[in-house]
């Protein structure tokens, strides 16, 4: 393992919170999964030894612009990579606010492993 503190991912769709998990976990990364924010938040307050968290921008119950705020007010040593595929808008329009609300790094669905992983590892530095 790279590192005990696990990372969680929180995505709506299970696909591609599990493919992003299974790129972590081949790297060496421990990781723990939400569904949405409300999960995702839960869990960092069992789990409070995770650092970074990989959050989307767009999903039911509590989105991902509310959790970074959640996450700054309550987690605020928390490294934050918010995620967005766009919705019915660009996606660099949810990725400008996300970095506005406190997020370290963003992605841009589609992105490959490496761009994941080189930015995961940056946040551990």
């Amino acid at each position: 393992m790279k590192n005990n503190a696990p990372i969680l991912v929180i995505e709506d769709e299970e696909d591609i919170r599990q493919m992003i998990c299974d790129i972590l976990q081949e790297d060496g990364y421990s990781t723990l999964q939400a569904a949405d924010g409300n999960e995702g938040l839960q869990l960092l307050r069992k789990t409070p030894e995770s650092r970074i968290v990989i959050t989307d921008l767009l999903m039911p119950e509590k989105e991902g612009i509310a959790t970074i705020g959640e996450l700054r007010k309550d987690f605020p040593w928390m490294k934050i990579v918010a995620i967005s595929g766009g919705g019915i808008s660009f996606p660099e329009n949810y990725l400008n606010r996300a970095k506005a609300m406190g997020a370290d790094a963003t992605l841009c669905k589609p992105f490959g492993s490496s761009e994941l992983l080189s930015i995961i590892e940056e946040l551990n530095q």
